[in-house]
């Protein structure tokens, strides 16, 4: 029994056969479902329900490239390090889960998959929507979020990205060429598309149309690239700022400046895109 106990403080939790989950972030997420089973959601919205569940993660390391592992493409789950974008996904599948009712880890593994992979079925490392405006694009057509961007006052954004086609060295999967392709496919498809972005020098004229929960996407002015970072929107004292797993604390936080202040200070960041999560 001792050595079964040991095995389980050090190996992953493996369910499917292709989800991997260690045991600390089990535990975690645990907690948090039992959090949330104990409180009446009956009137939260949505948008209120992610800046809670969000906040609840404040201080947890930035970790990156949890999901890049070794062999076939696997649901990771991890709660005890995150980067923006898995931040951001944990944060989104906890809040829809529970808007459902149904808090469990079975039903936090399903809606994670849908969330993350393309057409919502993890195949392979190319189904997984790698790309942060092909993210925003299918999770609408799955009716999860709409991109609000262009009705509250955003303009054309050329969305061109190829960084992954033309920098395969920094991807150890894509030296599986049928990878590589299905990724130029992707890029393709995403450059067809018409998207908009609001320009940060005019984030402060349109905050007022943006809302705590809402989804932030940062734009950039590196042509091969889409977006850089992603965060949930947070109205402090009258001003939106960005709720974010950063680099700067190596933590999740809330930006100490508003978010037109924040972008202000990246030459790099252009702008953002805004979603909006569906009851």
């Amino acid at each position: 029994m001792r050595l079964l106990a040991f095995l389980l403080l050090i190996l992953p939790f493996s369910l499917w056969g292709q989800t991997v989950c260690s045991l600390e972030s089990r535990q975690r997420l645990e907690l948090a479902l039992d959090a949330l089973s104990r409180q009446d959601l009956s009137g939260k919205s949505i948008q209120v329900l992610t800046v809670e569940i969000g906040e609840s993660f404040l201080g947890t390391p930035y970790v990156e490239k949890t999901l890049e592992l070794p062999g076939d493409e696997k649901l990771v789950i991890n709660l005890t390090g995150l980067d923006c974008t898995t931040y951001l996904e944990t944060v989104v599948t906890l809040a829809r889960i529970a808007k459902s009712g149904n808090l469990t880890f079975e039903a936090f593994e399903q809606e994670l998959e849908r969330l993350r992979y393309q057409e919502g079925i993890r195949i392979d490392y190319s189904s997984r929507l790698h790309y942060f405006s092909d993210w925003i694009f299918q999770n609408q057509q799955k009716g999860i979020l709409k991109d609000i961007t262009e009705e509250i006052g955003g303009s054309l954004y050329p969305n061109q990205p190829t960084f992954m086609s033309e920098n395969p060295k920094f991807y150890h999967q894509l030296s599986n060429l049928e990878f590589l392709e299905a990724i130029k496919t992707d890029e393709a498809e995403i450059a067809k598309r018409t998207y908009h972005f609001i320009p940060k020098a005019e984030i402060e004229t349109f905050e007022k149309n943006i809302h705590s929960g809402d989804l932030i996407a940062i734009t950039t002015s590196i042509k091969n690239l889409d977006i850089v970072h992603v965060g949930f929107a947070v109205e402090q004292e009258g001003r939106i700022h960005l709720m974010h797993a950063g680099t700067g604390n190596m933590q999740v936080e809330i930006s100490e400046k508003p978010l037109s202040d924040y972008l202000a200070g990246n030459k790099s960041q252009s702008g953002i895109m805004v979603c909006r999560l569906l009851e």
